[in-house]
């Protein structure tokens, strides 16, 4: 940066034009009669003349005072000081008023009082205060979602059909069966006989009730150990011999029947070898398809820890930008 600059005084053109145009002055006031400064009194002694008006030197006293320091600078004051000299020479009461006009009109001009401009600003500065803030914007980065966990109700459901289906079949050769020891059926009749159960109530009503016993059990134990599926297995089991009364019910119809009626069936179904196979049958269908059902949990619970354990070192890793 640059210091500024001070505006200089305009220098007089010729300060010996100043002096003569004093010293004429002078010759005028006294043409005029006036009393000229150092004349001898008449009783010879020596008096001080008073100080003498100076047309010019007002003019000055009233420019310096309208403007300080145009006009006291050192060559002028140097010009003023010689020409004191020179009036001293003819009079010592001039050369005394000149000494303190000089002394008092013309001050040095290290006496005034300097005026500093400010300076105009660096470009650099104006573009740092013209350029607007820049903020950075906040990049916002989605988080992550927690995984969830993958249940086994649904696989449980599956492979609870395929055990229903089991159920079924031997159920079905169950009743062949003891139809066989009772000589009901004959290898002759055997297809007709293997027909009629699938458009009873007796039979269909044991093989949905161990559906819905094994799909309940399976949503309870969920991704639990096979050691669940053989401790409530009896569970299904019950559900079976249960299903197979009410099918019993259903196949009377129970809504033709009285109360001592109804009890009377039960009481005589309770026993029975179908009762007992369909029990047996639930119990043992369910540890074994159970089985399935576990491992299928079993792989879904290491599926389910891999997956936090993901989740968690991605949180750590911490947000990115993608390139």
């Amino acid at each position: 940066m640059s210091d500024p600059e001070v505006p200089k005084p305009e220098q007089p053109a010729d300060v010996n034009d100043v002096v003569d145009s004093a010293n004429a002055g002078l010759d005028a006031a006294a043409a005029a009669g006036a009393d000229v400064p150092g004349a001898p009194a008449d009783d010879d002694a020596h008096t001080e003349v008073p100080a003498h008006h100076d047309p010019d030197l007002a003019a000055f006293e009233e420019a310096e005072r309208d403007h300080p320091g145009t006009f006291s600078t050192p060559a002028l004051n140097e010009a003023f000081a010689s020409d004191a000299d020179e009036t001293a020479a003819l009079t010592t009461p001039v050369a005394h008023h000149d000494a303190t006009i000089a002394d008092t009109a013309y001050a040095a001009a290290d006496d005034t009082e300097t005026r500093i401009v400010p300076s105009e600003p660096a470009p650099a500065e104006v573009l740092v205060a013209a350029a607007p803030s820049l903020q950075q914007q906040p990049i916002f980065v989605q988080a992550p979602e927690p995984p969830r966990d993958r249940g086994n109700r649904g696989t449980a459901g599956l492979i609870g059909l395929l055990a229903t289906l089991s159920f079924a079949i031997l159920y079905l050769g169950a009743t062949l069966g003891l139809g066989a020891v009772a000589g009901d059926v004959t290898g002759k009749n055997i297809g007709e006989a293997a027909l009629a159960p699938l458009t009873t109530w007796g039979f269909w009503v044991p093989v949905v009730v161990f559906f819905l016993g094994f799909w309940l059990l399976g949503a309870f134990i969920n991704r639990g150990r096979w050691g669940l599926w053989v401790v409530f297995g009896i569970i299904v089991g019950v559900f079976a011999y249960g299903g197979y009364i009410l099918g019993q019910l259903a196949e009377a119809p129970f809504w033709q029947l009285t109360a001592s009626q109804g009890g009377e069936l039960v009481s005589a179904q309770l026993l029975s070898p179908l009762a007992i196979a369909a029990f047996v049958f639930g119990r043992e269908l369910t540890i074994w398809f159970g089985a399935w059902v576990a491992r299928s949990g079993a792989r879904k619970s290491e599926l389910n820890a891999e997956a936090q354990r993901e989740y968690e070192r991605t949180l750590e890793a911490g947000p990115t930008l993608a390139r």
